[in-house]
């Protein structure tokens, strides 16, 4: 059975908060500019009117799904930041990850694709890649990413990955060899949050490939 969705029009013949996508289309229909999206809660999309379309523009509000008094809880990511995640074809497949400014999502930096390598690495190397931009810049910010592996592997400062060294993924695993040594031989004070994906939707560095 499919999810029960609840729209938001910001904008359009008339706004509010609809239960259905007839009626949000109706409210839409030959108005130009209209600003609406779908929710999968009633108190996220309430929640949302109350706000501005700006803040859910290009958003996967579908995985919005906490009450109002929820989100609230979680509040807001830290801006300026940045964001990194990876995406892989596989597992294991061909694998790439990379990094974004958090809010206007510009590409800071992206590896890959390599052969035979797994979401987790991929993660864990964007994470320290992450740490080695912004010390080379002297940037005090934040890196957000939505992976609670990768970013207790960082602070353990080593990939445990049970995947084996073969002869198609050596090269990504030279990759692991040198962000280890780096974790090893540099310090920071980067803060490394973990991404609210069910407050805030999907990380704006994410691949757009699930």
């Amino acid at each position: 059975m499919a999810k029960k969705k609840f729209y938001v029009v910001w904008k359009g013949n008339k706004t509010g908060v609809f239960t259905s996508w007839d009626i949000c289309k109706r409210h839409i229909s030959n108005f130009k500019g209209a600003q609406y999206k779908s929710f999968l809660s009633k108190e996220a999309a309430e929640e949302a009117f109350k706000g501005n379309y700006e803040d859910y523009k290009g958003k996967d509000t579908k995985s919005v799904q906490l009450s109002g008094e929820a989100l609230k809880k979680y509040g807001k990511p830290i801006i300026p930041s940045i964001s990194v995640d990876a995406a892989c074809a596989g597992n294991p497949g061909k694998m790439e990850y990379r990094g974004v400014n958090t809010e206007t999502k510009k590409q800071l930096f992206i590896q890959g694709p390599f052969e035979q390598g797994t979401n987790n690495i991929g993660e864990f190397l964007a994470l320290v890649h992450g740490l080695g931009y912004l010390k080379q810049r002297n940037l005090n910010l934040p890196i957000y990413s939505d992976s609670k592996i990768a970013i207790s592997w960082v602070k353990k400062g080593q990939c445990r990955t049970n995947l084996q060294i073969t002869s198609e993924n050596k090269v990504l695993f030279d990759f692991v060899k040198r962000a280890e040594k780096w974790l090893k031989e540099n310090t920071y004070t980067t803060k490394i949050l973990k991404w609210e994906t069910k407050a805030w939707g999907e990380i704006p560095a994410d691949f757009g490939r699930k």
